[in-house]
């Protein structure tokens, strides 16, 4: 069992900034990538910023220079800190995790309940 549990969200006007963080627990081996994926009303989901255990970071084009992702000491946790927010933001965002529940095992990407952003104009 793995879960991963976002905090974080919230309404904010354009041009403020939020911290979103989430963090994994269960039994399992490791965690390999972490990333944040948001979905916006009518629209199918969408890759924001992930993170490998190296610290190899990947963003949208909409939100590079805008969005920082990091990782904890740990590797079993990520935030997302979201600066120069607009209103195009706003959506439920989902923490995501591939892990590995056994040594040698294959890699399984596991969901967050998601949390909602408001970027209000």
């Amino acid at each position: 069992q793995v879960q991963l549990v976002e905090s974080g969200g919230g309404l904010v006007q354009a041009g403020g900034s939020l911290r979103l963080s989430c963090a994994a627990s269960g039994s399992f081996f490791s965690i390999n990538s972490m990333g944040w994926y948001r979905q916006a009303p009518g629209k199918q989901r969408e890759l924001v910023a992930t993170i490998t255990s190296a610290g190899v970071t990947n963003y949208a084009d909409s939100v590079k220079g805008r969005f920082t992702i990091s990782r904890g000491n740990a590797k079993h946790t990520v935030s997302l800190q979201m600066n120069s927010l607009e209103p195009e933001d706003t959506a439920v965002y989902y923490c995501s995790a591939d892990v590995r529940i056994r040594p040698g095992g294959v890699l399984f990407q596991y969901w967050g309940q998601g949390t909602q952003v408001t970027v209000s104009s």
